[in-house]
């Protein structure tokens, strides 16, 4: 086996694209062995992984450390993304980032309070000069969690360049994980991309079985093919210690020995994140949770992290040519695996027709348009698709239908209904509604004496909905007129049907107190401050407002008396 520090040797040699990275000048944030549910370019719902994820032993409260020498320079706390989550600006150009904690610890935890009190709000962010919170390699800043949003506990672990703001792989820096295993690829796929592409008697992406060579490649079966054509894998990688399959740090498509189309997780831009949804097969996804990463572009995007020669990784097959395509995928270690695919041309018709059937309505994706039926208007601004498409849509009994959730949408788009029959007083508890299956999805509504607008980047079922039902407020039992005074604190749940919750905030005294709030549990947490207390009676009071305005109000009384 490798050393855990083998690929420092492979690094040495390594002309980088960008420049070399400190090696050895950041200590890992926990003392437990390293070990990931989740690297650097991963394939999430909207997004590349922006670093590392190292598991917490699947519990709570392990202690989180600075990286290096530093101060703090942001802390934002959150109901999703990160969570509660600590930035760290180190002096060697870097800031690093630790996201879902459970808490910070120290002057920090009071700085947090300090910011949550003040602005009396569980949602807080702030930026730091240098000289305000310092920190030291190796302090203990922080207990990990599971806070924002978060599938389970776990420490999310970034490095940026502290200037442009771009995330760097943390695998440049030195953080030891050990790997000599390959990638591998479990479905290889050819698409037919232009209108006379057939593959293998079909105007659908066919999949290709692959057999295992004794050089230890993998040989494709044989693709009979005219017109464009394209290929997409559904590949994964695992290192020696972390036991799961992560995302892949490189892949290249060759055409003939000459590379055509390529993608490398060195660094990603925070704007191009969306892309993800460009790069993977969008709509087998939303159907079979399956992420084929195409090796093609369609229409070229901007990602940066992709390299291409011209031809957006898109092959003509034309009679005469003998043409064989080759993959392969790499991970950081040079471990890799090869896919070698021979192509035949073929004239054979297609036995299997294209799934995509002409509407009337046709969407250019870089150019506006806008369709308009019963009072229903949606406009697309020129760039909101990545790729033209013949769009579904119909109004029917006051429901939009807008084609499906199979076409990604890059930007967001506007949704309105015009109604003017409704009373002035009544307007503001009706908002445009996402619509699937028996769940609504509340989208921030505009309102006017004759519209309603909403901005959307999901296609789908719309549809004007009231909401007139207040929050509910569930407390814990044994509370109202009790002597509460061996709890350490409090906990509720909060609910709403329609619209969802908005705002909360807890009074005891009459003085507001900080309610920490879970969205995935439903559940709000106060955690008892002696100096909010009084001896005896005890007067808590909690207001939860929903996204239209709806409250609801519980108040009760309970007894502690003060610990010695």
């Amino acid at each position: 086996m490798k050393s855990v520090f083998s690929f420092l040797v492979f690094a040495s040699a390594l002309v980088f694209s960008q420049k070399k990275y400190p090696q050895d000048y950041f200590r890992p944030p926990l003392d437990i062995p390293m070990q990931l549910s989740g690297n650097f370019g991963e394939l999430r719902p909207n997004h590349f992984h922006t670093g590392f994820d190292f598991k917490t032993n699947q519990i709570e409260g392990l202690p989180v450390y600075a990286a290096a020498d530093g101060y703090v320079s942001r802390i934002k706390i959150a109901t999703n993304g990160y969570g509660k989550a600590i930035y760290i600006t180190h002096p060697n150009g870097y800031t690093t980032v630790y996201g879902h904690l459970q808490k910070a610890v120290g002057i920090l935890q009071e700085k947090i309070f300090e910011l949550q009190y003040t602005a009396k709000n569980y949602e807080v962010e702030s930026y730091f000069k240098p000289d305000e919170l310092p920190v030291k390699k190796g302090e203990l800043i922080a207990l990990s969690g599971n806070t924002g949003g978060s599938e389970g506990p776990h420490l999310h672990f970034e490095i940026r360049d502290s200037k442009t703001e771009k995330i760097i792989n943390p695998l440049f820096f030195g953080i030891p994980i050990p790997d000599i295993k390959s990638p591998t690829v479990s479905n290889l796929f050819v698409y037919p991309i232009s209108q006379d592409a057939v593959v293998n008697e079909s105007k659908r992406p066919v999949i290709l079985s692959l057999s295992l060579q004794k050089d230890g490649t993998y040989l494709a079966e044989k693709v009979y093919a005219k017109g464009n054509i394209g290929f997409g894998i559904n590949a994964g990688d695992m290192d020696d210690v972390s036991y799961n399959i992560n995302g892949v740090y490189k892949t290249q498509l060759y055409s003939n020995g000459q590379p055509v189309f390529g993608y490398e997780f060195d660094q990603m831009d925070f704007d191009e994140a969306r892309y993800v949804n460009a790069f993977i097969d969008y709509a087998r996804y939303k159907k079979t949770h399956q992420r084929i990463q195409k090796l093609f572009m369609k229409q070229p995007y901007a990602w940066s992290n992709v390299t291409q020669n011209g031809t957006n990784g898109i092959l003509d097959i034309t009679p005469n040519l003998l043409e064989t395509a080759r993959i392969e995928v790499s991970d950081y270690n040079e471990n890799k695996v090869i896919l070698n695919i021979p192509i035949v041309y073929s004239n054979t018709p297609a036995k299997i027709e294209e799934e995509t059937k002409p509407t009337p309505y046709f969407v250019k994706s870089k150019v506006d348009a806008l369709f308009e039926k019963d009072k229903v208007s949606v406009f697309f601004p020129a760039g909101t698709f990545y790729e033209d498409f013949y769009l579904n849509f119909k109004v029917e009994k006051g429901t939009l239908h807008l084609h499906e959730d199979i076409v990604p949408a890059h930007s967001n788009f506007a949704i309105t209904f015009e109604n003017d029959s409704i009373p002035n007083e009544e307007r503001k508890k009706f908002f445009i509604a996402s619509i699937n299956g028996k769940k609504i999805g509340f989208n921030a509504t505009k309102y006017t004496p004759t519209a309603f607008t909403c901005k959307s980047k999901t296609l789908g079922m719309f549809r004007l909905v009231k909401d007139t039902l207040a929050p509910k407020i569930i407390p814990p039992k044994h509370l109202d007129h009790k002597w509460i005074s061996d709890k350490t604190s409090l906990q509720f749940t909060i609910t709403d049907e329609l619209s969802g919750i908005k705002t909360y905030n807890g009074y005891l005294n009459d003085k507001w107190v900080l309610f920490e709030y879970e969205s995935k549990t439903d559940k709000i947490t106060h955690v008892f401050d002696e100096k909010f207390l009084l001896e005896g009676e005890n007067k808590l009071k909690i207001e939860v407002t929903d996204n239209v305005g709806n409250s609801t109000i519980f108040e009760t009384q309970f007894y502690r008396s003060q610990k010695k």
